[in-house]
Parts: structure tokens; sequence; C-alpha cells
């Protein structure tokens, strides 16, 4: 009986690929605005809705998710055109903060935090 489960937990594993873009430079919380749009949704239409977003990151997010694809077909060694293939989850963490310094009046300094993030996204088939 566990055989059987560990057996069917793992060919569920192998239904799922992941992709992972780190050090991105821009504001997490921009990000993560992005990722709402996509989570849950089916890859075509997520492909489409990334390729027409006015955000510039839009088109990182875009490659990405190509990644995530091209690796699940390379996992699964089947098409992902014929395996309606779902956005399973994406997350957005913060990244390293590059600290700098601008000149500000009377002698001071203001310190600029200039972000980046780190994005994962899991595809997975929705069979």
């Amino acid at each position: 009986m566990l055989y059987r489960q560990q057996s069917q937990s793992r060919n569920k594993k192998k239904m799922e690929a992941v992709a992972k873009l780190k050090n991105y430079p821009t504001g997490p919380r921009k990000m993560r605005l992005l990722a709402d749009v996509v989570r849950g949704m089916q890859v075509e239409k997520a492909l489409a809705i990334l390729e027409h977003h006015p955000q510039h990151n839009a088109v990182p997010l875009a490659k990405l998710l190509k990644s995530a694809i091209s690796n699940w077909e390379q996992k699964n060694g089947g098409s992902a055109a014929d395996s309606n293939l779902v956005v399973k989850t994406v997350f957005v963490d913060g990244a390293r903060v590059l600290k700098r310094m601008r000149p500000a009046p009377q002698g001071r300094g203001y310190r600029v935090r200039k972000r980046s993030n780190h994005v994962t996204i899991i595809v997975d088939s929705n069979n």
C-alpha cells in the first residue's frame, strides 16, 4: 500500500516543471502584480496576456514561462499544446538590494534602495 502511494506521488511530481529567474532588477511588488494576473491560467492564455501587457516586467516573465513549458516538454516527452498545461504556482521573492547614496540638501545623503527579485514558475498538466 505504501509503495503504491509513493509511486503515485512520483508520477504526479514528474508531471510538473519548474523555471526560476534570479536577481531580476525590478521591485518585487511590481513583479507580484503581474504574477497575480497569470497565476492559475492556461499557459497559452497567460502567454498571450504577457505578450500584450504594458508593464516592462511582462517580457522576462513571458520568457520564463516559455522556459517552464520547455522544461515540462523535456521532462515528460510530450507536446505542451496537447497536454492542457496550467500555470500552477508563481511566486516572487525579494532578492539582493543595492544600496546607493543620492545627494540631499545641506550636505546630507539620502539612501536609495535598488531592489531586485527572484521569480519561480511551476507549470503542470490539468489532467
